[in-house]
This record gives structure tokens, C-alpha cells and sequence, in this order.
């Protein structure tokens, strides 16, 4: 792909200093970029790489625009202007048709333009909407739906039931749909009895879920992701559960079931948040926080300790296993 700066100016509505007649044929750091390139400043402490970059133009905030000998795009947020630009340069990993390896039930639909990979199974009474692309290996199953303009990458699984919407991206190995963790222990066999989970799980529009995770399907209710959630790799979300639209939950977190997340959070990597309590819009969980409450207030919330060296931190844990014996001292003393 071709692009000038002109092109880019209009049509992201960037302000330009510098010949429109640039050609942009890629996106680099300001390390690497070379002829051709465009790159971005997002942090002023590393404008001096600016001096040494071989970049055909930069785009930067206006307050970073000052001596910059290279042509410079201006925009309001750098970071979004090239999330926006970037779109232009990403390749779709597979053309449109249908892979003739690939099983689909006589019975499931497919709307126009969608792209089926080699050795995907569409199952009876599925939906595939318009441009749609299923990945090599992909399943979909049973009277499950998938919205228009949604890419479903390889090896995905989908189990019965699904609803996915418009605009998602579901990275290679995720599971939408398997069973929720749910059993009951039976005294007369002295057995575990597993709790069927009948209900299904319903994504929105404009979701993405990374490689690898997995949303379990409900026993009582649906599992709910709303519109424009993000989901880093490694994700679990329990059954029944509900993220609110626009959160973010980083890679490696666990979301035990029937937990309710609000609009507009941001979940770190790593953390653990325990079942049936519910997180109120706009909440902030910093990495490795374990949530073992309800959260009602919005704000910044952590759990554990800093890191340290390790001799330091064996001498603090073993204070904190007297720290009981010595509030209770205290309080005589008091």
C-alpha cells in the first residue's frame, strides 16, 4: 500500500507541516523506521531519537512538534491517531471464499462475503453474517450466531448457543461456550454430580477476545460481554458472568461465575476475582490484586505486597503472621 501524508491528513483529520506529496508505504518505531516510514513520538523523553530516525514523517502531539526537521503530522492523541492509521496497514490473513476442505451443515447460513478456512465446521442451524471470516479449523456450533464483519481465527471452538456480534476478533484458540465449573456433591454416592449448563453466552459488538482464553457458558443465565470489551490471551471468565460494555481485562486474569463487572474498567494481568460479588463501572484493579469483595465506589483498587529482595521479604512475611499478637499488645497499652 501507498499512501502520501496529504492522504493521511485528510483523512484522519491531521494537521500537516511539510510536502502532502510524501510517499508512506509503512509504519515504524522511531528506532527502526527507515525510508518510507512513518513513525510516532508518544512520550516526549524520547524526542531525541527524532535526530537520528530515518522516517519519512512522524506523527506527534503539538507541543512536540517545535524543531522537528521531518515532515510532521500533528495530532490531539498520538497513540489513537495511530491506532486509526494502522488499520490501513493491516493484512487480512485470509481472502474471501469458501475452502473446499471445510464441513457446513445444509442447514446453517451464510451471509455474503464470508471467508471460510480450511477444515472449519459450521454446524447445523449456525448463522454466519456478511464478511465474516472463519479461521482454519474453526468450529462453530450448533444454532450458534456470528455477526457481520467478525473475524474468528484458527482453532477457535464455539460451542451451541453462542451469540457473537458485529466487528469482534476472536484470536486463534479460544473456547466461547464450554461448561461452566459446576458441580454438587451427592452424599448418598459420595460423588461429585455435575450441574448441567444449559444456558449460552452472549458477546456484542465490537469485542475482542485473546488466544487462548476462555468465557464459559451458564447454568442458571447467560454469561454476558457487552459491546467494545477487550480481553487480553489467557483470560478465564466463569460461568454466568457479566463484563460491562467497554472494560478491559488483561492477559492471565481469572473471573470466577456469576460475578458482575461494570462499563469502563480495567482489569490488570494476573488478577483473581472470586464469584457472586459485583465491580461498579469505572473501577481500576492494578496486576496480581486478588478481589474478594464487592466493589461498589469507582477508583484504583490493589491487594498484595511490592516486590522486594527476597531475605527483606522473608523478615517482613514473618512479622506479618505476628501482626494479630502485636495490634492486640498495642491495644493494652493504649
Amino acid at each position: 500500500m501507498i499512501l502520501t501524508l496529504g492522504d493521511l491528513s485528510e483523512r484522519f483529520n491531521l494537521k500537516l507541516r511539510g510536502d502532502p506529496k510524501v510517499q508512506i508505504t509503512g509504519l515504524a518505531s522511531l528506532d527502526a523506521a527507515g525510508p518510507g516510514d512513518l513513525t510516532f513520538l508518544f512520550n516526549p523523553k524520547y524526542r531525541d531519537l527524532l535526530v537520528s530516525s530515518q522516517a519519512a514523517g512522524v506523527c506527534l502531539a503539538q507541543g512536540d512538534a517545535h524543531g522537528v526537521e521531518m515532515p510532521v503530522l500533528i495530532a490531539e492523541r498520538p497513540r489513537l491517531a495511530w491506532a486509526r492509521i494502522a488499520t490501513l496497514f493491516d493484512k487480512a490473513e485470509q481472502g474471501p471464499g469458501i475452502d473446499a476442505s471445510a464441513s457446513i451443515a445444509s442447514s446453517a447460513v451464510i451471509g455474503e462475503g464470508v471467508a471460510i478456512g480450511p477444515h472449519a465446521v459450521i454446524r447445523a442451524g449456525a448463522s454466519i453474517g456478511e464478511n465474516t471470516v472463519i479461521g482454519s479449523g474453526a468450529v462453530i456450533g450448533e444454532e450458534s450466531v456470528v455477526g457481520s464483519n467478525t473475524t474468528i481465527h484458527a482453532n477457535v471452538v464455539v460451542y451451541r448457543g453462542t451469540r457473537i456480534g458485529d466487528e469482534c476478533i476472536i484470536h486463534a484458540n479460544a473456547v466461547i461456550g464450554a461448561d461452566g465449573f459446576g458441580y454438587e456433591f451427592d452424599p448418598e454416592v459420595a460423588a461429585l454430580v455435575k450441574i448441567p449448563q444449559i444456558y449460552g453466552v452472549d458477546i456484542g459488538d465490537r469485542v475482542e477476545i485473546g488466544a487462548g482464553s476462555t468465557i464459559d457458558r451458564g447454568a442458571l443465565k447467560n454469561t454476558i460481554i457487552e459491546d467494545g470489551v477487550k480481553i487480553d490471551n489467557q483470560v478465564q471468565i466463569g460461568h454466568g458472568s457479566k463484563v460491562g460494555a467497554h472494560t478491559v481485562v488483561s492477559g492471565c486474569t481469572a473471573i470466577a461465575g456469576s460475578t458482575t463487572i461494570g462499563r469502563y474498567c480495567m482489569i490488570g494481568g494476573a488478577v483473581g476475582i472470586i464469584d457472586n460479588i459485583t465491580i461498579t463501572d469505572q473501577v481500576q484493579i492494578t496486576a496480581m490484586t486478588l478481589v474478594s469483595k464487592s466493589i461498589d465506589q469507582p477508583g484504583r483498587y490493589s491487594s498484595g505486597t511490592g516486590l522486594m529482595e527476597s531475605t527483606l521479604w522473608k523478615k517482613n512475611a514473618a512479622v506479618f503472621k505476628r501482626l494479630g499478637s502485636l495490634y492486640r499488645g498495642l491495644r493494652k497499652t493504649s
